[in-house]
């Protein structure tokens, strides 16, 4: 049954927006099968504290992907602290150092996300706050979710007045975690960054150290490390090592550091699980996921991501699985499910081999590894301590044999993404059809916080279980109608995917807008999901664009990055156009070829500029305008 159009939408896609975390599809195994998929807790909510709690950030929960953490044991357990997740009695525990809150500080930010409902505009900005600390080469670390679609972000140090811009060197969606600077001087008289520790282990105690909500000044909370495993991230949709702690985390907490009982720091604040049947469930960022984010960055000088092998895998916990496939008894390993096609990892993997170690560790038939003493965890895990590019050996049982593989691993590629890297978002309209790609935020924009429980279940499906055929494909559909003569009986439909036009098929935006510009018949044709068609007049649907764009208050007919790429090829045309032209044979004065030379220049320029109203009211396309991309 189509989708239909939910009331109050458009009125809501006005309002400021809650910050919401994205549960995005499954990247490695789905949810839900027998074995594979690793399941992540709901509810499990990023904090940076808003000024109200129109604009507080909701929670979603987390989807999975075929990412885990890293291991660097240490730490012994510690005294400080209880087992209860409070503090001490009077008398018996150790004061909080003063350069360690010296090093914390208070992050302020102005957000202004796009309207993903309504492409071509931005919402209301509003601002937040979050905690930060100073690390060593100048530099501050907070959580991604703190400044997502930023336009300006502050930080002040503890018992100061003053508050000093900072520049943001590198974002990580997927870990929660965001770099930043400040260039004045004076910030960082006196400053001491902070110095990291291990992995901590069970019972060993935490101190949270922020800005959290409920007044103005530096909070202090103490607890216990109650459980180390791969955890789903709510901001970035991927599962990472995560360290659950029962110390109090609430909004504003996010980004502020979690230190053991040596002033060392083992972790950063970043989400919480909140619902009617839990207490105390806090979780932080473990130091080997941050020293992997920092090191990419140093590295490559941005952050390129936590790799993924790009397959869903089954465990092979039932013995007569394992003799039917032909493993022999004391073999162990996951069997693979499918393989996503853009994956380099589809040249040496095939469906039904069995994965038996990774980098030389074995994995167990339920999917885990060794993880340190008496413990095991996902062995995604040993995938997230690479980078991206970087190259592992695979054993693996194929038709019954023995082999060693290497694979290169690269960042997942989702068909719907959790996130655009804070782009503006893509769209394109051609007599009133609004016609954009699928991605979370556009789900959650037009259905609310509960957008996996009432968005289309065509699209929920793709969501989770498709896979991107190329590095080119998205989920292209006709999110709206803006009413009017030239699309009368077409304006319920709302948010359907575009097959094909004129019976071409569509990989992505780019190829609706290509197959739109050369169509030349009377008609333009449109097959939409559930066996919908779609035919309009295509020389009236072109000459009334202009109108419709002006009654709508819309700039461009279509995003910033189609109008540019639009810009280009016209560019490139003309100074074919140009070469074309020019004289073949030699002999000709420097004059002339200085002459042509400015010709040709002067052709490519007059091909970048774009002049949408003459075009639209000629029957042509007007190159279109862009949205700017906010962040959260």
């Amino acid at each position: 049954m189509p989708p239909k159009k939910k009331a109050g939408s458009a009125a809501a896609a006005d309002k400021p927006a809650e910050q919401h975390t994205a549960m995005p599809p499954a990247v490695s195994p789905a949810a839900g099968a027998a074995g594979g998929a690793v399941a992540t807790g709901a509810g499990s909510e990023p904090h940076s504290e808003p000024p109200s709690k129109k604009r507080r950030k909701e929670a979603s929960p987390p989807a999975p992907a075929a990412n885990g953490g890293v291991v660097s044991p240490r730490s012994p357990p510690s005294t400080y602290g209880n087992a209860a997740g409070h503090h001490d009695a009077p008398g018996t525990q150790r004061r909080t150092s003063d350069p360690l809150m010296e090093a914390v500080v208070k992050v302020f930010t102005v957000h202004s996300e796009p309207n993903f409902s309504l492409p071509w505009q931005r919402k209301r900005q509003y601002s937040s706050s979050g905690s930060g600390f100073v690390i060593g080469g100048r530099r501050l670390l907070t959580n991604a979710h703190c400044i997502d679609h930023h336009t300006q972000v502050k930080v002040k140090r503890r018992g100061s007045d003053t508050k000093y811009v900072a520049q943001v060197l590198a974002m990580g969606v997927e870990c929660d975690i965001a770099l930043l600077t400040v260039e004045d001087e004076s910030f960082w008289e006196g400053l001491e960054p902070v110095s990291f520790g291990g992995l901590p282990h069970l019972q060993d105690s935490v101190t949270v150290i922020g800005y959290p909500i409920g007044g103005d000044t530096m909070s202090v909370t103490s607890g216990v490390v109650s459980r180390i495993e791969v955890t789903g991230y709510a901001h970035g949709g991927a599962e990472l090592l995560g360290i659950q702690v029962d110390a109090a985390i609430n909004s504003g907490n996010s980004g502020g550091p979690a230190f053991n009982d040596r002033g060392e720091c083992v972790g950063i604040a970043f989400q919480s699980l909140k619902n009617e049947d839990t207490e105390n469930i806090s979780y932080i960022i473990p130091t080997p996921v941050i020293e992997h984010f920092i090191n990419d960055y140093e590295r490559n000088g941005r952050y390129t991501g936590f790799p993924s092998m790009g397959v869903e895998w089954q465990k092979m916990e039932s013995p007569v699985l394992r003799q039917a496939l032909g493993m022999q008894p004391g073999q162990r390993g996951v069997l693979v499910r499918r393989i996503e096609p853009t994956s380099p990892v589809s040249e040496v993997l095939k469906q039904g081999d069995i994965i038996l170690s990774f980098d030389g560790v074995d994995i167990g038939s339920d999917g885990t590894v060794p993880f340190r003493s008496g413990e095991r965890i996902s062995f995604t895990y040993l995938i997230s301590q690479k980078y991206t590019g970087d190259e592992a050996v695979l054993r693996i049982l194929h038709q019954r044999q023995v082999k060693e593989v290497s694979v290169r691993l690269r960042s997942p590629r989702r068909l719907v993404p959790v996130h655009i890297n804070n782009a503006p978002p893509s769209y394109y309209i051609l007599g009133g059809l609004v016609f954009t790609p699928v991605t979370v935020p556009l789900l959650r924009s037009e259905y609310g916080k509960e957008w996996d429980l009432e968005a289309p279940v065509k699209l929920l499906n793709v969501m989770l279980h498709s896979q991107a055929q190329n590095n080119t494909e998205q989920v292209v559909v006709l999110s709206q109608v803006l009413a009017a003569d030239v699309n009368v009986g077409f304006e319920e439909i709302v948010n359907t995917q575009v097959l094909k036009v004129n019976g071409q098929p569509i990989n992505n935006l780019r190829d609706l807008v290509a197959a739109v510009t050369a169509s030349s018949g009377q008609y333009l044709t449109l097959d939409l999901e559930y066996n919908q068609l779609v035919i309009l007049d295509r020389e009236a649907a072109h000459a009334a664009t202009a109108d419709i764009l002006t009654q709508h208050c819309i700039p461009h007919d279509r995003s910033e990055d189609l109008r540019a790429e639009a810009a280009a090829a016209a560019a490139a045309g003309g100074e074919a156009a140009a070469g074309a032209q020019a004289p073949k044979a030699g002999g000709a004065a420097v004059e002339k070829k200085e002459q042509e030379e400015e010709e040709e220049e002067e052709v490519a320029a007059a091909g970048m500029d774009v002049d949408v109203g003459e075009e639209a009211k000629s029957g042509g396309h007007g190159k279109p305008g862009g949205g700017a991309r906010p962040a959260r």
